[in-house]
Formats: C-alpha cells, sequence, structure tokens
C-alpha cells in the first residue's frame, strides 16, 4: 500500500490556515484521496493545557509551554504515522515550526529546535504551507471573526512572531525541508488553487 503524505499549514493567527486546510481536503477528496485533518494542539490531556494556557485562562511559562508542545506532538505523531502508513494523507493545521517560532523566540531557540527536529519521535513534513500576513491584516481578520483573543493576538506579538517565522522557514529550508511560502492577502479561491497545484507536485 502506497504511504500517505504529512502536510502541515502554519502561519500567524488570521492567514486562514484553518479555512483553506478544509478546501484542500474537500479537493483532496474529490479526486479520491483518503483525508485526514488534525491540528496543534492536540485534543488530548497536554494539548488542553496548551489550549488552556493559549487563552491565557492558566499561567505558564514559555519553557514549560515549549516543552508541553513537544510532548503533545510525540502522543500525536503516534497518530499520524498510524494514518500514513494506512495510505491517508494528514493535513495538520500548526506544527513544530510554530513553537520554533514562538516559543523559539522567547527561550532559546537552539534548545527548542533540538527537542523537536532531532527527536526521532516526531516526524518531519512532507510539505509545509505557510501562509503569510502581515499583522494588520491578521488582527483585521481576527476582529471580524472572534469575540476574544489569545494572548499572542496583538500587533506587538504578531509582528515578532511573523519575524520569527521567516527565520525559522530559512533556517528549515537549510536542512532540506519544503516549505512553500504563500501570499494570504488575496481571495480564499486563488490561495486554494495555489495550494492545490503544490500538493499536485508532491
Amino acid at each position: 500500500m502506497k504511504k500517505g503524505k504529512f502536510i502541515v499549514f502554519d502561519g500567524i493567527d488570521g492567514a486562514g490556515k484553518t479555512t483553506q486546510l478544509d478546501m484542500l481536503a474537500r479537493r483532496m477528496t474529490d479526486d479520491g484521496e483518503s483525508v485526514y485533518i488534525t491540528a496543534e494542539p492536540t485534543g488530548g490531556d497536554i494539548g488542553r493545557l496548551l489550549r488552556s494556557a493559549l487563552s491565557g485562562a492558566e499561567k505558564r511559562s514559555e519553557c514549560e509551554m515549549a516543552v508541553m508542545f513537544v510532548l503533545d506532538r510525540i502522543a500525536h505523531n503516534a497518530e499520524i504515522e498510524e494514518k500514513i502508513n494506512d495510505g491517508v494523507c494528514v493535513l495538520c493545521d500548526r506544527y513544530y515550526h510554530s513553537t520554533l517560532a514562538y516559543q523559539g523566540k522567547t527561550t532559546d531557540y537552539a534548545w527548542v529546535r533540538s527537542m523537536n527536529i532531532d527527536c526521532p519521535e516526531i516526524r518531519k513534513p512532507d510539505a509545509c504551507i505557510y501562509l503569510d500576513l502581515t499583522p494588520e491584516q491578521s488582527l483585521k481578520r481576527i476582529s471580524r471573526g472572534r469575540s476574544s483573543v489569545e494572548i499572542y493576538e496583538n500587533l506587538e506579538k504578531l509582528t515578532e512572531v511573523r519575524d520569527s517565522f521567516h527565520s525559522v522557514i530559512e533556517d528549515l529550508r537549510q536542512t532540506g525541508e519544503k516549505i512553500f511560502v504563500l501570499n494570504a492577502d488575496c481571495s480564499r479561491e486563488e490561495l486554494a488553487e495555489e495550494i492545490y497545484a503544490i500538493i499536485k507536485q508532491l
């Protein structure tokens, strides 16, 4: 049986990751592909603690969160591997690129990078689709779509994180990782076509 692919969507908040992931999943399903959608943090015990911290409901240090993301990711990878081995294409909303961009910026990048990239139980994606959006555009979209914000959703933090993402992408590309940077400031249909063309090449 042919193994499935592991494709990650990442970017700052409001970039349209979830929307584009869903649109790609529908199109791949129409093409006869078996597709599984997942996200990080997961719905597991550690993932729920992370979501509580991200919402500001529970205080966690950046180092705590970096380690928690790794633990959540290791557990998540058992599920990802099973799907891929069954020939299913796994589409994931956020992955270690986010951890490197957020916690790698606020703690020690080399430490966070090593925990993720060097861990034998954390799979490298077949492709990462990074949706690039300015912080100003991000905040505009967030304000339209939600009544509450997370701890990183302000102009200063989003600017720092976007810069950090670009550094992470440059770093990981040097390891051979396939990361595609797409301008997310366009119609969802145009962006979906760009993404579909990339995935068809894999």
